[in-house]
């Protein structure tokens, strides 16, 4: 891997990414996460070479230095946390990727990734409660965190949260969804039944 085009297509081969340059600079241009926006992919270029920073366990930081004259310290980042890979064609491409790779995990492992991922999962006719959802994400006690994070939903086409209820069946308070029905309506259209704002967990509950 020698091209900063090359870095940045296998950044955003990663779910939920997004390309960003922030900074009204075109030499940096970075790839974050979109759940949280935090990037874990910085790109620019040095002293004739591209660079990545890449965030990384202060333990594995040092492993990569070691192994690879052209891993050092991050640039212009805590040096504990970040590296800085120049891409001087010493390094492997299967290195350089897995190094990405372990940046995307650390920046996007949060409990709100894994609420939208448990919540990606309920199939079709289907209902969780948000104690499942947070039994699924890690976490049986932040159920009130998945209510949290469902509200600040930012893919509601691909995170159907329409399909979480409380824990009697009971659907959420009508202005969460954009309007009194709304819920009720996408649930219908899932082929579930809604009676009295309520579904039958017995029926249509899922559990992971």
């Amino acid at each position: 891997m020698l091209t900063r085009e090359e870095a940045l297509s296998y950044g955003l081969s990663f779910p939920d990414t997004y390309q960003d340059a922030p900074f009204n600079d075109p030499n940096w241009q970075l790839v974050r996460f979109r759940m949280n926006k935090k990037a874990f992919l910085w790109t620019y270029e040095k002293d004739g070479h591209i660079c990545l920073n890449v965030k990384t366990e202060p333990d594995k930081a040092y492993y990569w230095r070691q192994i690879y004259k052209s891993v050092i310290p991050g640039y212009h980042q805590n040096k504990e946390h970040w590296n800085t890979i120049i891409l001087d064609g010493s390094i492997p491409d299967d290195a350089v990727k897995m190094m990405i790779a372990e940046s995307y995990d650390l920046i996007s492992d949060s409990p709100t990734r894994r609420i939208y991922e448990a919540v990606r999962k309920i199939p079709r006719g289907k209902v969780a409660t948000y104690g499942t959802i947070a039994h699924l994400a890690g976490d049986r006690k932040m159920a009130r965190a998945v209510g949290n994070a469902l509200h600040k939903n930012p893919d509601p086409e691909g995170i159907p949260c329409y399909r979480v209820v409380n824990a009697q069946g009971r659907l959420a308070e009508a202005f969460v969804f954009g309007g009194a029905g709304v819920q009720e309506s996408l649930l219908r259209a899932d082929g579930i039944e809604v009676v009295d704002n309520h579904v039958d967990l017995a029926v249509y509950g899922w559990e992971g």
